[in-house]
């Protein structure tokens, strides 16, 4: 188990790292941060300056290293755009895109998974039609496409919910929606699939063959059994909700990390793309180590040693 650990971890730091260099490395592709200031009034002596302020002047690898070991000290540097430390920017978006993530969450949930089990146990049922057409539409159609369709349909024709902004729980029904649909899909295919799989096994029709209600052979035997691939998969979404929230966000003009992304790239401020960058790994790689100890409580066959 130590050993599963420290291997682990390892894996995470190098993760981190290779990440945050080849974000690094492309940003700088686009040009030098500098070139945001600069009008007909700059002066050679303000744009070295600036280089020397910023670390802009020496070689690119050692620029990433300086970045690297101030971000290890705590200290991502100060935004081009707002002049304000980063992490002060990157962590007031932080509160909209985890809202917005559970959000989606949960709606993914309540329509991924009571579906995908009824698909299956009520297999070439109308439920099973019923489900497979959800799922059919929710990989089909574009989060971009989706959002503005709902904003016509419930704010502007129906007017039943607002537009856009973040205020009370009703501008959460529409992002949350957009955000959570395909991954609904996917979890209610991938939960009918492994439901299948599993209600077909040797020993749930031993199960039967003793008796045992088909309640407890769909929860317990079955459902359990089958949790394993829904729960890599639900762990992982929920990392992709922050990190990939990025079209839901610029069409409900939601203020959350993803449009800050955008935002950043926009305007070179590449402190805060790297801030933005760096978060998100960690996020990511941490859900993804977590997403492994479960598989030891959901299954005890497992064994990480």
């Amino acid at each position: 188990m130590a050993r599963f650990l420290l291997r682990r971890i390892l894996y995470a730091i190098v993760v981190v790292i290779l990440v945050t260099l080849i974000v690094f490395v492309m940003s700088r592709l686009s040009g030098d941060p500098r070139t945001v200031f600069l009008n007909e009034y700059t002066t050679q002596e303000q744009w070295d300056e600036w280089g020397r302020q910023w670390g802009l002047d020496r070689p690119l690898i050692a620029q990433y290293f300086l970045w690297l070991g101030r971000a290890l000290q705590g200290n991502l540097g100060n935004s081009l755009r707002e002049n304000r430390p980063v992490w002060d920017v990157v962590m007031e978006r932080v509160p909209a895109t985890a809202q917005l993530a559970l959000g989606a969450f949960i709606f993914a949930l309540a329509l991924g998974l009571p579906f995908g089990v009824l698909s299956a146990v009520k297999r070439g049922s109308w439920w099973d039609y019923l489900g497979r057409t959800i799922a059919l539409f929710g990989q089909a159609l574009p989060p971009f496409w989706l959002g503005i369709m709902l904003i016509l349909l419930f704010s502007v024709q129906l007017e039943w919910l607002p537009t856009s902004r973040r205020e009370g729980i009703p501008h959460f029904v529409l992002p949350s929606i957009t955000l959570g649909w395909l991954t609904a899909a996917g979890l209610l295919r991938l939960v009918r699939s492994a439901m299948l799989d599993v209600l077909d096994s040797e020993y749930v029709k031993m199960a039967r063959a003793k008796g045992v209600g088909e309640g407890g052979i769909v929860w317990k035997h079955a459902f359990r059994n089958a949790l394993i691939a829904p729960l890599t998969y639900a762990a992982l979404v929920f990392v992709a909700f922050l990190t990939g929230a990025v079209v839901t966000e610029t069409v409900f003009a939601w203020p959350g990390l993803g449009r800050l992304a955008v935002e950043s790239v926009k305007s070179l401020d590449l402190a805060v793309l790297s801030g933005v960058v760096l978060v998100l790994t960690a996020l990511y790689v941490t859900v993804n180590f977590l997403t492994d100890l479960l598989y030891a409580v959901i299954d005890p066959r497992i064994r990480l040693e």
